[in-house]
């Protein structure tokens, strides 16, 4: 069999297998903006019930690691400040005095007098992973039995606590987290090249990565957290063995709802959808970021993520109608193609409420990226993270090469 027709074979399976996900990632996305719009009419109805309901839900601690000054972190970080829930504590953590980020927290803490928010500097880093580092140096002053670690690139709207908090009422829920989507500073930008670099990685995160966890959790129940939330209940955590349970892996919010899951508990999707900044300026920058993102997910689900290039349908088809090119089967592969993809990038949009401008003209380009990162993963085993290098081993876990400077920007 020539290599032509095992490759045309190949790339019709292949693509025909994306059509599929295509169509499952479309109707899990409608669901769940229909979901997300159900809860907020049902919200804007509570009237005078609301302030008992949320009295009910249980207390939480938000534990927020931060390294760095970044773009809008105070607004960022009063977002989680500014709730509508009743008992909450929020704590900011930092490895180093030194850090810029001390500043705007202390900021944060008062402009909030009425919460009960404070800043721990803790220099120490009983763990590789940073982040949960910094999140065990915090764990000491924690007092609620609900705890959220967030990142500190991330704002949220003033339901966050709320329905964030609200499905630990449920028997034998462990971890909660949520879908987040780009927040819309860069799609505004004034320089062409910023814009466009926006606006892909937007598409990234709010047509690729956030459709391919709604078809995940239809497919086997949720066993992962996303980083931009992490939820769990002290019970959870405890048997767990605590946050130093995933402390050795870079992907720790993969790790840590696989863990809860394994240990009896179910992790639930909130419908809360939160923002995140995408700070990435240039192609180059952005090719980085989502390089290190592919080989943190290859090193939290190596099978699945191996597999993830059927997701990229469109391409693949448009690569078999160049070599099928006179193929009926070919033209309708790529019409289904075409056609899923471009719902999914309306969809999405809707169901995530980037209100964005939509901009079909880079669905191709953008997916043509995603799928030269894919490729590009197999070949690398080390990520940078704000100052550090790290070498990834066969089980994810991370091994530092260079010293850290924690007070210095994220790359």
């Amino acid at each position: 069999m020539k290599f032509r027709t095992v490759l045309a074979t190949g790339l019709f399976v292949a693509s025909a297998a994306g059509c599929a996900y295509l169509a499952c990632a479309v109707a899990r996305t409608i669901a769940f903006g229909r979901r997300r719009n159900d809860l907020h009419a049902a919200q804007r109805a509570d009237g005078p019930q609301a302030s008992a309901s949320r009295q009910a839900l249980p207390a939480v601690t938000i534990l927020k690691p931060l390294c760095g000054d970044e773009p809008d972190l105070f607004d960022n970080l009063a977002s989680f400040c500014d709730q509508e829930f009743g008992r909450f504590q929020i704590i900011f953590g930092v490895h180093e005095a030194s850090d810029p980020a001390v500043g705007v927290a202390q900021r944060v803490v008062t402009a909030f007098p009425r919460v009960d928010a404070s800043v721990v500097v803790d220099d120490r880093m009983p763990v590789a992973n940073r982040k949960i580092s910094n999140v065990l140096n915090m764990m000491p002053y924690a007092k609620h039995d609900v705890l959220v670690v967030a990142d500190s690139d991330v704002r949220v709207g003033r339901s966050y606590l709320r329905d964030i908090a609200a499905p630990f009422a449920s028997a034998g829920v462990g971890a909660v987290t949520c879908l987040y989507r780009a927040a819309p500073r860069q799609r505004r930008a004034v320089q062409t090249q910023e814009r466009l670099v926006g606006e892909l990685a937007a598409m990234f995160v709010e047509e690729h990565f956030a459709p391919s966890v709604l078809v995940a959790t239809a497919l086997t129940p949720m066993d992962f957290c996303l980083g931009a939330t992490m939820a769990v209940s002290r019970t959870a955590l405890d048997a767990i063995g605590g946050f130093a349970g995933v402390g050795a892996y870079l992907a720790d919010d993969q790790m840590l709802g696989r863990l809860v899951r394994e240990r009896g508990f179910t992790v639930e999707l909130a419908t809360h959808v939160v923002e995140t900044a995408l700070e990435e300026r240039d192609l180059a920058a952005l090719w980085q970021h989502e390089l290190r993102w592919a080989v943190t997910m290859h090193a939290a689900r190596p099978i699945g993520y191996s597999l993830s290039f059927i997701t990229y349908a469109l391409p693949l088809a448009c690569a078999y109608a160049l070599l099928r090119p006179t193929s009926a089967l070919a033209a309708a592969l790529l019409l289904c193609a075409g056609g899923l993809r471009f719902a999914l990038h309306y969809y999405a949009r809707a169901a995530l409420g980037t209100g964005a401008v939509d901009s079909p003209s880079l669905v191709l380009p953008r997916d043509l990226l995603g799928l030269a990162v894919w490729a590009a993963h197999f070949f690398c085993n080390r990520i940078r993270w704000r100052d550090a290098a790290y070498r990834l081993d066969r089980r994810g876990q991370l091994e530092p090469l260079t010293p850290a400077q924690p007070h210095q920007p994220a790359p």
